[in-house]
């Protein structure tokens, strides 16, 4: 039986002042005031979601859609510089996507197999030092908040520069690393002039310029309850055990973050082609954005372009979408929500 129900039952039953039925018509009232404001609420809600759902829109989901349209034509940015007027664009269907992954001179599987195998290098080594740098200036040192800016300011240096930059200090002749190897009585490293080193000496840039890693780890740290720490010491614990039991578990949607980020970030690398190597030694450094850049705007090809960046677009989400599928296995939830 509903409590209206109850209400008019009871006071048929003529109970004196019928107080139960006054009870039930404060809560029914109070319910039906809470669902109002819950509604206004809702509606508060979705309105300040609107621009937001139209930056969406328009910024992401449209351009995204333009991009696979362009990708299914013959649009070619040559005959319109030649031209002067944009000729008559031919629905080609999915010749775009075969030309990109049949013709040997774009090679567009060596340029994802070098994008994933830069991406995944850069993202592993850049959580192992950032974690490990975080937590030495979560320490107790003299000069702390000098050394934590002097590791912040790579990532928020200019990427042509510090990547130019970088070109100097490994250069084959004359570079400074190389100088330091050498008196140490070490033989020179060809770095970036080597197609089976560029990809390391590029990630090794790319692990240095990852100070917003650092910030954000150790931004967790200093969040991870005191009280668990000591309770382990008094059971015995041992530095060790108290990283791999309690900081990490602790840090685990951090880490998460950080490896969502750092994923993205890496995927989308263009600089270093564009700035130094230009692609090579070889198509070493051949990575996808960068043959998108060229296939489009070197080669005016816009078709096979957006073949290219829709291509990326999926390989990106498939990626993500590991990561995140994974990610339940290991992201520890205090509240225990991990469970559900």
């Amino acid at each position: 039986m509903t409590m209206r129900g109850a209400c008019i039952a009871h006071a048929s039953a003529g109970a004196p002042q019928c107080l139960f039925a006054r009870k039930c018509e404060i809560v029914m009232t109070n319910k039906r005031k809470k669902a109002k404001i819950a509604i206004k609420e809702q509606r508060a809600a979705y309105l300040f979601l609107i621009p937001a759902l139209l930056g969406l829109t328009f910024i992401t989901y449209v351009p995204l859609l333009a991009v696979f349209g362009i990708s299914l034509t013959d649009l070619n940015v040559g005959h319109f510089i030649k031209g002067g007027t944009l000729p008559p664009v031919k629905f080609i269907g999915f010749q775009n996507f075969r030309e990109i992954f049949q013709n040997p001179s774009i090679d567009f599987l060596n340029s994802v197999k070098v994008t994933v195998f830069f991406a995944l290098l850069a993202v592993v080594c850049s959580i192992i030092y950032s974690m490990l740098i975080a937590m030495l200036l979560n320490r107790k040192m003299p000069a702390r908040g000098f050394f934590r800016a002097v590791f912040y300011i790579p990532y928020i240096l200019p990427a042509t520069a510090v990547m130019i930059s970088w070109w100097f200090l490994l250069k084959y002749d004359g570079g400074l690393i190389n100088y330091i190897l050498v008196s140490l009585g070490l033989g020179k490293s060809m770095f970036l002039s080597s197609a089976n080193t560029a990809i390391p000496s590029l990630a090794m840039i790319a692990v240095w310029t990852s100070g917003n890693l650092i910030v954000i780890f150790l931004a967790g740290l200093q969040n991870v309850p005191r009280v668990y720490h000591e309770a382990a010491e008094i059971d015995g614990a041992n530095a060790w055990q108290r990283f791999w039991n309690i900081t990490i578990p602790s840090m685990t949607p951090i880490i998460f973050y950080n490896l969502l980020m750092s994923l993205v970030v890496n995927l989308q690398v263009v600089v270093p082609a564009l700035a130094v190597t230009k692609g090579g030694p070889g198509k070493s450094t051949m990575f996808m954005t960068y043959l998108m850049y060229q296939t489009g705007f070197r080669g005016r090809e816009l078709g096979q372009a957006g073949a290219i960046a829709f291509v990326f677009f999926i390989v990106s989400a498939i990626l993500a979408f590991i990561l995140f599928a994974t990610s339940k296995s290991w992201i520890y939830n205090e509240g225990g929500d991990d469970k559900k």
